[in-house]
């Protein structure tokens, strides 16, 4: 299947030097597959409003940010509020070599007998995520275009599993040596954080660096996330990358990082 490239971008004219370095970067209602994966490549995710007055609010709160040009309108929208997009400055960042286990989850992970596998099951993982949310910011649109761009070989998910159960699983783009993850579930304690490290373990095996987890908390830091600031953050989705796939087998979980 082609991939989706788009002659030019509804992007070409964003300059995140004067961008905002909380909160949103751009507004734009455009999610097709062709835009969100050019906006990954640029640095961007999109945060879409989970209702009206979540879209009244982000107008109301940033209107003059972009009458100023420091929030950016993505061109051609029809109904712009209704997507915040987003690009942290610094951007909580795993780097593939850093990511953590901590002791207690290694001895729960020793023990478990769970499996892990890659893009088994890739919309059962966005649908969980999705589920289990009380803002649903992955619309309709959102997720036409992610299972798009699963198909075109761009967004991945790492599943895990006791016995015939799934129990956990993360999901997100893949931009070169970047992996920009954008959501995870659990369904047992430990399983999200087992199915980052084993997405850690199996984007080094693709050639990957660094494992993007877009927002920053104590759950992320536990991980081995560190704040990147966003220059360089940029410099890492613009590295050039050998065309390696994400290691898709069924394997056991392992209680530390290679």
């Amino acid at each position: 299947m082609p991939s989706p490239v788009r002659p030019r971008s509804v992007w070409h004219h964003l300059d995140l030097t004067r961008a905002p370095a909380d909160g949103p970067v751009a507004f734009g209602d455009d999610l097709s597959p062709r835009t969100l994966l050019d906006a990954y490549r640029r640095g961007l995710y999109p945060f879409p409003a989970p209702g009206l007055e979540h879209q009244l609010l982000n107008e109301l709160s940033h209107a003059d940010e972009v009458a100023s040009g420091r929030i950016a309108l993505q061109t051609g929208s029809r109904d712009p509020y209704s997507v915040a997009w987003c690009s942290p400055d610094p951007r909580p960042v795993i780097t593939v070599p850093g990511a953590h286990v901590q002791r207690s989850l290694r001895r729960q992970l020793r023990n478990a007998g769970w499996t892990t596998t890659a893009d088994a099951c890739f919309t059962r993982v966005v649908a969980e995520c999705r589920q289990r949310r009380d803002e649903h910011w992955l619309t309709d649109t959102l997720l036409a275009s992610l299972t798009r761009l699963h198909a075109y070989g761009y967004a991945h998910s790492v599943e895990v599993w006791d016995g015939p159960d799934l129990i956990g699983g993360v999901f997100g783009i893949r931009i070169g040596t970047v992996f920009s993850a954008d959501s995870q579930f659990t369904l047992r304690s430990g399983a999200g954080k087992a199915a980052v490290i084993e997405l850690t373990r199996r984007f080094a095996e693709a050639g990957g660096v660094a494992v993007d987890v877009q927002r920053d908390s104590d759950h992320v830091r536990l991980l081995g996330a560190r704040p990147v600031p966003r220059e360089r953050y940029l410099r890492l989705l613009r590295a050039p990358h050998p065309p390696t796939s994400l290691p898709a087998g069924r394997r056991p979980v392992r209680p530390a990082v290679d």
